[in-house]
């Protein structure tokens, strides 16, 4: 997969919710907050199941009720159509 370029993954983010580019231009990265730890934890498994699925998967750190997730493409140097559509299936995945 071809490593997309500072403006289509400008363009994409404005799609996204909350998603940043992070400040090495390699990754995307959002915090998600839920009501609880199991509500994080159900986010966690539903986005689990996708990335298998998509052979695609995120670096994230939980605690409690936080998600931390960046996502970049390794095997590209960057952020791909990969990312933009796993942060894309997150967001719906979060509820929020």
């Amino acid at each position: 997969m071809k490593k997309l370029e500072k403006p289509a993954i400008e363009t994409a983010l404005k799609s996204l919710k909350d998603w940043q580019l992070a400040k090495d231009g390699l990754s995307i990265e959002r915090t998600f907050k839920f009501g609880d730890f199991n509500a994080a934890f159900g986010f966690m498994t539903r986005v689990a199941l996708m990335a298998d699925k998509m052979d695609h998967h995120p670096e994230w750190f939980n605690v409690y009720n936080k998600v931390e997730m960046t996502l970049t493409t390794h095997d590209a140097g960057g952020v791909t159509q990969k990312d933009i559509d796993l942060a894309s299936f997150c967001d719906k995945a979060s509820g929020q």
